[in-house]
């Protein structure tokens, strides 16, 4: 299933999903698409007016593909302009994600500060793509394609605190970027502690903090986004790491920030 079609079947019902195999992170479903889901069903309990502003995840638990799985959500608080959602993602009985949301309309502020300049990269034609082989990369970076323009691949032993490049999905159907591709393309690189590893090991990501410039740009599914990652401070198989993602023009898509797991 593409990536549009998941996003569909959890708007029509979502009590009942179970995420295809082509989708997998080792024995996990990939974090970026069960985000994508539960944000998806969250949306639905809010007013359009309302747009979402930041997300805070907590992988409680891997979401095993192929098994039924169900979205859950409640809205904590409706002010004014302001909407707190909790979205729960639920399998086997058990809280496997959990999502607390903010939503909230825009409203006159003196207060306009512009972002700053994104980092220079070279064109995604010049980048190093990482290929899709089965059974070497995860299963769902059939459906992502990334390449590198800063740091190195993972497990290649670079120290360098950067990584980044051009990320967007594959394949050649069109469609508009919303909030859930956004979790898609961010969370589609690997933890920031990847690379400075020299042989593979096992890492993921324990929680997920993203903020997201509204309104969104008008971006289609066929635009390479620039992505750059730092990590700040690693010890004790703990990392923590800010993100941020921007079109190819320079402007600010979304702001990330990821306290990352690693086994080596």
């Amino acid at each position: 299933m593409r990536f549009s079609d998941l996003l569909d079947a959890v708007r029509r019902q979502p009590q009942e999903l179970s995420i295809p195999a082509s989708w997998a992170q080792g024995r996990a479903s990939f974090g970026g698409l069960v985000a994508a889901l539960q944000y998806e069903a969250m949306r639905a309990r809010v007013p359009a007016e309302r747009l979402v502003r930041s997300l805070a995840i907590t992988f409680v638990g891997p979401v095993e593909p192929e098994v039924p799985v169900s979205f859950e959500v409640d809205v904590l608080r409706e002010g004014k302009a302001v909407s707190q959602v909790l979205g729960r993602v639920m399998q086997k009985g058990q809280v496997v994600t959990l999502i607390q949301g903010s939503f909230g309309a825009s409203r006159p502020s003196e207060v306009a500060v512009t972002a700053q300049s994104a980092p220079e990269m070279k064109h995604w034609d010049d980048c190093q793509e990482l290929p899709f082989i089965e059974g070497v990369v995860p299963e769902f970076m059939r459906h992502l394609a990334m390449r590198w323009s800063v740091g190195g691949l993972p497990f290649t032993g670079n120290t360098s605190r950067q990584m980044g490049g051009w990320v967007r999905l594959r394949g050649d159907q069109e469609e508009a970027v919303g909030e859930a591709h956004i979790l898609a393309l961010v969370d589609a690189w690997p933890p920031a502690l990847m690379p400075f590893l020299k042989k593979p090991a096992a890492g993921s990501t324990l929680t997920w903090t993203i903020e997201f410039v509204q309104p969104l740009l008008e971006l289609s599914t066929l635009h390479w986004c620039k992505y750059l990652v730092e990590t700040e401070h690693a010890a004790d198989g703990y990392g923590h790491a800010a993100a941020k993602m921007w079109s190819a023009d320079g402007r600010l898509i979304a702001m990330s920030r990821q306290t990352v797991t690693v086994f080596a």
